[in-house]
């Protein structure tokens, strides 16, 4: 039996070394835990993006239907239900078309960090509005905007050390 042993021991192909099938197995859970790691970060991001994209829209479109700014954007608040309120802001913002120039009419915010609005700051200073949306309007039309703006942090290790991949903060806007 001990020269069976020695046979099967001296029959090895040169190739194989004590130790060699370990560092690869090691090097592939290394591999496939960097990209588990990656894909639960990104898949958080995204669905807090559709959160978000769920969450403006409806802030606009309370604001649209009566409610005051600062009722749509607690409303907004209120839904942040996977978001906490702490890491985000939420700004609404009314732009009314006078003499072919968008200028703000009204302003509400609320979270838990300060963000500047994308749109401008101010009653009365000249609204930043997308060509699409401004064009739409005629003067003494109204549109309102929600815009959200959300910290995102990364859960695993490496996703915080690829903040470069996800930004921080997300942003969102809808306008009605």
């Amino acid at each position: 039996m001990f020269t069976s042993v020695q046979n099967s021991i001296r029959n090895r192909p040169k190739s194989c070394k004590p130790g060699q099938s370990m560092l690869e197995f090691l090097a592939a859970v290394g591999i496939l835990l960097a990209a588990v790691s990656i894909l639960v970060d990104f898949g958080r991001a995204l669905n807090y993006e559709q959160v978000m994209i769920g969450l403006s829209r409806q802030g606009s479109n309370l604001a649209s239907r009566g409610d005051t700014l600062a009722q749509a954007a607690q409303a907004v608040i209120n839904g942040f239900a996977p978001l906490n309120s702490n890491n985000g802001e939420v700004i609404v913002t009314s732009v009314q078309t006078q003499r072919n120039v968008s200028k703000i009419t009204g302003q509400a915010s609320l979270g838990g960090i300060v963000a500047a609005s994308k749109i401008g700051n101010g009653v009365g200073s000249t609204a930043t509005v997308p060509a699409g949306s401004a064009n739409m309007l005629q003067n003494g039309q109204t549109i309102y905007i929600t815009e959200i703006f959300y910290n995102y942090q990364s859960i695993t290790p490496l996703g915080r050390l690829l903040n470069i991949v996800i930004p921080s903060p997300l942003y969102q806007v809808a306008y009605f």
